[in-house]
C-alpha cells in the first residue's frame, strides 16, 4: 500500500556511516525501526526488516574489514523498504544454500536474512567489499491508514 500525503508516495530516504564495530547496530535499529513505526509500518514487519538488518550489519562488522567503516542506505516508499548495507571488506566467497550444523557458532545469518525478507541479494567485488541489499513488502497497522488520509484532507484543505 502506497499513502499519498498530497505530495506523491511516502519517500523516506537516509544514510548512515557507521564505525565497524558492533556498538554501531543498535543505532541502525533504532532510527529503522523509528522510522518504519512513525508511518505505521507493523510491529511484524518491522521486527522482520531489524532481524534482518541486523544480520547483514554484525556480517559488516566481523567480514568488512581492512575499512574502519560501514554504511548503511535505507529508501523507504512505494509500499516497499530497502536496506543496503554496504562494507569494503575482502567480500564473501561463497553464499550458504542450507543452514550448518546445530553446533556451528557461525553461518546462519544469510539464511536468518533469507527468510524474513522478501527479496535478498549480494554484489560482491573480492578485495573491494560486499553491498546486501534487502527488501520487503512493507503492511500496515490500521491506524495507519486513518492518519493517513486524515493528513491528506489536512493538507488538501492547506
Amino acid at each position: 500500500m502506497t499513502f499519498n500525503t498530497g505530495r506523491g508516495p511516502v519517500d523516506i530516504e537516509f544514510s548512515l556511516a557507521l564505525p565497524r564495530d558492533a556498538i554501531g547496530i543498535p543505532l541502525v535499529r533504532r532510527v529503522l525501526g523509528e522510522a518504519l513505526r512513525s508511518l505505521g509500518v507493523t510491529e511484524s514487519c518491522v521486527s522482520d526488516v531489524l532481524l534482518a538488518t541486523s544480520e547483514a550489519c554484525a556480517n559488516a562488522v566481523r567480514h568488512g574489514g581492512p575499512a574502519e567503516r560501514y554504511r548503511v542506505t535505507v529508501a523507504i516508499g512505494e509500499g516497499r523498504c530497502e536496506v543496503r548495507i554496504i562494507d569494503c571488506g575482502h567480500g564473501l566467497n561463497t553464499i550458504p544454500r542450507q543452514y550448518p550444523p546445530g553446533d556451528a557458532e557461525h553461518g546462519r545469518g544469510i539464511l536468518i536474512m533469507q527468510s524474513v525478507v522478501d527479496e535478498i541479494s549480494f554484489d560482491i567485488t573480492p578485495g573491494r567489499g560486499t553491498t546486501v541489499r534487502l527488501s520487503k513488502e512493507l503492511s500496515w497497522d490500521e491506524d495507519a491508514v486513518a492518519r493517513f488520509l486524515t493528513l491528506d484532507r489536512q493538507l488538501a484543505a492547506v
